[in-house]
């Protein structure tokens, strides 16, 4: 499935709800089913920079894929992690590089968070975007 597609199922998934409490238990939900990562990955280098609250990421790169993992300690941001993940991991650099994630205005996402929050979610979609251009310039 592209990321493309991906995006399309979450914004029609988040369209069924018009409450936003609903919404927010969607990512809960999305934030309680996402796998752990393993404390070994919890490093200074894995933080993510400009969150309010700790968000970890961590990429493997194999056969020119990329895999996500991640985590936070605040569960609603677990959720945002999750829903990061679903849609990036598992796709090539320049699938990743070449796609906008639209879903996030879509959705009413950004709008709908803290200021802090909103600058964490950027933060999160950048630091996903600089591992695939590490890795695409890796395989060059």
């Amino acid at each position: 499935m592209t990321i493309n597609e991906k995006q399309d199922l979450i914004i029609e998934e988040f369209s069924l709800l018009d409450d936003w409490m609903d919404r927010y238990s969607i990512l809960i939900e999305r934030g309680n089913s996402l796998p752990s990562m393993e404390e070994t990955y919890k490093t200074p280098q894995n933080l993510i920079e400009g969150c309010q609250s700790r968000v970890w990421l961590h990429a493997d790169y194999e056969n020119n894929i990329i895999t996500f993992k991640g985590d936070s300690d605040a569960i609603l941001v677990k959720g945002i992690v999750s829903l990061l993940i679903s849609i990036v991991s598992g796709h090539t650099p320049d699938e990743i590089l070449e796609n906008e994630l639209y879903f996030i205005d879509k959705i009413g996402l950004k709008e709908h968070l803290s200021p802090t929050r909103s600058n964490g979610l950027l933060a999160m979609v950048k630091q996903m975007r600089l591992y695939a251009i590490a890795f695409k310039s890796k395989k060059q």
